[in-house]
């Protein structure tokens, strides 16, 4: 799917959880935001369902975001959008899916407990 502009019509936070200790010397980790971008945004179809075919039960939760190309990006990290208001985990991440340094792919699933 090449990405045209009016495609990226959502808004999503990419965040990263990070350590911290407080001047107690207690660690504590939070979520900190590493970039907002914007994106497009579509539930996987059958054929892409197979990349989670192992967890099948969890496949109506995921999507696929489409953003500009942006390295940095890896599946420890959440995403936030801002139009439905959900949190995702991703789940993988395809840097430069054609070749060009024009997009990134996120595949995430939708998480129930923030």
């Amino acid at each position: 799917m090449k990405l045209l502009v009016n495609d990226l019509n959502r808004r999503i936070t990419i965040q990263q959880k990070q350590t911290v200790v407080d001047p107690e010397g207690i660690p504590t980790e939070s979520w900190v935001d590493v970039a907002t971008v914007w994106a497009a945004r579509e539930p996987l179809v059958a054929g892409a369902r197979e990349f989670f075919s192992a967890a099948a039960v969890n496949a109506e939760k995921t999507v696929r975001y489409a953003i500009r190309y942006r390295p940095g990006i890896f599946s420890n990290m959440r995403l936030f959008d801002k139009r439905d208001g959900l949190t995702y985990e991703i789940k993988a991440v395809l840097d430069d899916v054609f070749g060009d340094r024009t997009q990134t792919h996120i595949m995430a699933e939708v998480l129930t407990d923030g």
